[in-house]
């Protein structure tokens, strides 16, 4: 449209010049024709193509100046008024008329950056243009200006480019930047750091990033460092050597001058267990008397770890602590020291290897050896120790087999501490030596296990002492039938799927399992391995035929109950001993529509009395109630739609199909029935469908004492509370009477049996019957007034509420007027208040009795209350 009106404003420009030129030509053409005389049709000819060829030529010269573009340039952040170029003369503009025809520049904006100084007729700065603000990071920024003159109007087209400048230095997002490295991070690991931001263009903007000098990293020029930098580790690092690097990296723009900008990234290196602790010494040797006492240190070993915190503290502990040397020694964990904890007995070692082991707080351990020497006297006799027996012997085993290895221990040393093994003449074993005080037990002929079925070896082992000691041992080897092939079944698990409500005794799946043994080590035998599912015993679900491998269900099953569960298959053969595998058994069970709905909410009738109030304002939309119903029943079983079968008014509610909210189908007016009852349908999704009902009773009122119905069953309740706690507050008051009757008499026989029995200022209650905050001061018997209360209650409340609001301060005794200990006066006193009390008691209940009889609207608190406040200072 912009377009349009230029060049319909440069047409109507031209055409009206066009004109005003061809007349003007036209009056001097027929001027100098009058004087000339022109009468031939030649000259005439000559005369209108003249004419015709300015007109054209003027056309077109006009044309191409109203369409003419001017472009200058300036720096941002020039200063005002500061000249760009010269209009008038660029557009060979008449200076002088400038300001008459109204020379103006238009910018599309609310600012305006540059004008028109209609005195010189130059373009000059206005506003301060920064070009960052203006046009980002577009490059090359172009401003467009509308220069317009007036009588006749022209409009000429003004293009500024603004030029950066270097006025901007480049940034970094954080002033800071801290990176974690372990210690044991490869070299060529990378770090990226988010590049510097520079709003300059071009050579202006971001150039070049340096990294502060160390032998460590250094930055990866090949990387875009338009959107990020990489910092590669070079060398490998140590924390234990330097734990943490400072670097700066500068960001340098190509500005004249250059302008930069830094960001300080701390490397913390990360310390890693990688020192083990070390020993001072990897061998120490002690040599102990054998009576050395309990607690006599042994030696102290040391062992340290470059790491630091918990990876460099060092713990100590003895491992592999073997049976003769357990509870003889003990090291202090965190110091070092081997101590004696046990009685030393060269009999029981001549010498005692401790392997000692350093262990840091990152799991690195170092090692060292302790070897204590004991000295001893030869008076042990050669211990034969079994280490490993063959029994029974498979009567298959072939000549050679080794059956038992036997090690001969003598606790002496030196020449008493040589022992000979060997065993009594026999065609069918041989004793030979293997190592050290090691003897190997071993066939030399076939086994039949038909012919002999039992072989005792006697062993006999002697010393080199003198006098020779010597000890045997008795080894019996029975011969057995090998049975050395489990059972195998033919698939690595089973899958049985079974619908629920199945009938009891149905079969869900068979396995096989096959035993290559032979004869009765070949039988197979099913079992299912003991396990609960859901708490009930596996027997109550599942059986399976011993022989055939069949698995039958005992009951029905209920998906609603469990889904799925596993059970594992025991194949066993008949050998001996017999050999088994198990196999997994997943049993899946399928969903069946046999669950209605269940409605949660409304409760059902029958329970209680739910009805929904509705508001008489009620609008079509309004959300009223909802019905609320779950199915037991998965997938889409499960699925509930809700239908409305019956309506006291068809056409004023509706229900959500799927949600199961009730609204207004239309706005409630006073015409409806205050009272509408909704029968609701919900019904699932299966084949067939099930569903359930349910009434909803929906109450159009603004006020719950509009329905008198309502109100005279709360006041029948209430009704019936009333007499009960009344009925209950009369049987506790008489209690009381009897009791203080009781009391009275009792205080009148003690009194005649012991006339002399002086009290101490007071009747003597029990402590049951006082108030909480009841004490005694000073010993007096004398009660604090500040503990004793009137009450005074409401009426026309059914919640009967009470105040504290009195108390009697004024005529409670204090405690230094306390009456004369005279006891006959105190005890008469006591039983006349006692009286009192009970007739004020009795006044008071058959006031409020009266009171709540009459009314009918009074809780029973208040009565039972001032009962129970009733002022004991009148017993004093």
């Amino acid at each position: 449209m912009l377009m349009r009106i230029r060049k319909n404003n440069a047409y109507n420009i031209t055409v009206l010049v066009t004109r005003c030129v061809i007349r003007r030509c036209c009056r001097i053409d027929l001027n100098r024709k009058k004087r000339n005389n022109i009468s031939s049709n030649m000259d005439r000819l000559i005369f209108r193509s003249k004419w015709q060829l300015m007109s054209y030529l003027f056309y077109f010269i006009l044309v191409r100046f109203a369409y003419t573009d001017i472009r200058y340039a300036v720096q941002e952040e020039s200063r005002t008024k500061h000249v760009i170029g010269r209009l008038s003369n660029d557009l060979s503009l008449d200076l002088n008329r400038l300001k008459t025809r109204n020379a103006r520049v238009e910018y599309q904006g609310e600012r305006k950056y540059c004008g028109v100084d209609v005195n010189t007729g130059d373009f000059i700065v206005l506003e301060r243009m920064d070009r960052e603000a203006i046009c980002g990071a577009t490059a090359p920024c172009v401003l467009h200006f509308e220069f317009i003159l007036e009588n006749p109007l022209e409009l000429h087209n003004v293009a500024l480019e603004l030029q950066d400048i270097n006025d901007n230095a480049p940034s970094f997002p954080k002033d800071s930047i801290k990176l974690e490295i372990s210690e044991i991070a490869p070299t060529g690991t990378r770090f990226q750091v988010a590049r510097a931001r520079d709003v300059d263009v071009g050579i202006n903007s971001v150039q070049n990033y340096v990294l502060g000098r160390n032998d460590y990293f250094v930055l990866d020029s090949r990387t875009d460092k338009e959107r990020y930098v990489d910092i590669v580790l070079k060398n490998n690092l140590d924390r234990e050597r330097e734990g943490e690097y400072s670097l700066v990296l500068t960001a340098v723009d190509g500005g004249n001058p250059a302008k930069s900008g830094s960001v300080v990234i701390q490397f913390f290196v990360i310390d890693v267990n990688d020192n083990s602790p070390v020993f001072e010494q990897q061998l120490y040797r002690v040599v102990m008397l054998e009576n050395s006492a309990i607690g006599t240190s042994v030696v102290k070993v040391s062992a340290s770890d470059l790491d630091t915190g918990a990876n460099g503290k060092v713990t100590y502990y003895i491992n592999h602590v073997s049976e003769s040397t357990e509870g003889l020694f003990e090291i202090d964990q965190n110091t070092g020291e081997i101590k004696v904890l046990g009685m030393l007995d060269h009999e029981k070692a001549a010498s005692y290897e401790l392997e000692i082991q350093a262990e840091d707080g990152g799991g690195k351990a170092g090692h060292c050896k302790v070897i204590v020497e004991i000295s001893d006297v030869n008076d042990n006799a050669p211990v034969i120790i079994i280490k490993s027996l063959m029994n029974p012997v498979p009567e298959n085993a072939p000549p050679g087999t080794e059956i038992a290895v036997i090690n001969v221990k003598d606790q002496d040393s030196g020449e008493n501490s040589r022992v000979k093994c060997f065993i009594s003449e026999n065609t069918q074993f041989k004793l030979q030596s293997s190592i050290k005080n090691y003897f190997t037990l071993s066939t030399i002929a076939a086994l039949d296990r038909e012919h002999i079925s039992e072989y005792n070896v006697t062993v006999t082992a002697t010393d080199g002492g003198t006098p020779q000691l010597s000890s045997t041992a008795v080894l019996t080897f029975h011969i057995s039938d090998i049975n050395d092939n489990p059972p195998v079944f033919e698939e690595q698990s089973y899958n049985a799927y079974v619908s629920e409500n199945n009938k009891p005794g149905s079969s869900l799946c068979s396995v096989t399992a096959r035993d290559p043994d032979w004869r009765q080590n070949g039988t197979v035998f099913y079992s299912l391995l003991p396990s609960e599912v859901n708490g009930v015993p596996l027997s109550s679900y599942l059986s399976i035929n011993g022989d055939t491998g069949v698995i039958h269900a005992v009951r029905a099953f209920d998906y609603e109950q469990f889904r799925s569960f596993k059970v594992q298959v025991v194949a066993r053969d008949n050998g001996s001993p017999p050999l088994s595998s198990n196999v997994t058994v997943s049993v899946f069970i399928t969903d069946e529509n046999d669950n209605s709905p269940q409605i949660l909410y409304p409760t059902p009738e029958g329970n209680s009395f739910m009805t929904e109030m509705v508001p008489k304002a009620a609008l079509s939309g309004s959300l009223l109630s909802k019905v609320i119903a779950v199915d037991a029943d998965s997938g889409q079983n499960a699925w509930l739609s809700y239908q409305i079968v019956k309506s006291t008014d068809p056409g004023l509610f509706t229900i959500g199909v799927h949600s199961g909210e009730i609204r207004a189908q239309r706005d409630i007016s006073e015409s409806d029935s205050m009272k509408q009852n909704l029968v609701i349908s919900v019904k699932d999704n299966g084949q067939p469908s099930l569903s359930t009902t349910c009434a909803v009773y929906l109450l159009i009122s603004d006020n719950l004492a509009e329905v008198p119905e309502l109100k005279d069953m709360s006041y029948e309740e209430n009704n019936s509370k009333l007499t009960s706690y009344l009925i209950i507050a009369l049987v506790s008051v008489s209690t009381f009477f009897l009791t203080f009757i009781i009391l009275i008499i009792a205080v009148r026989l003690c009194q005649r049996r012991k006339p002399r029995m002086l009290f101490d200022g007071a009747v003597a209650i029990p402590s049951a019957y006082l108030p909480p905050n009841y004490a005694d001061v000073d010993g007096t018997g004398t009660l604090r007034s500040a503990y004793n209360y009137d009450t005074y209650m409401t009426t026309g409340s059914r919640t009967s509420d009470f105040k504290f609001v009195t108390s009697y301060n004024d005529n409670t005794i204090p405690a230094g007027a306390t009456l004369p200990r005279n006891s006959k006066d105190l005890i008469d006193e006591s039983i006349l208040c006692l009286t009192d009390a009970v007739e004020d008691m009795q006044v008071r209940f058959l006031f409020f009795f009266l009171l709540a009889l009459c009314t009918e609207r009074i809780d029973i608190g208040p009565v039972l209350h001032p009962l129970s406040l009733v002022p004991l200072t009148n017993f004093m």
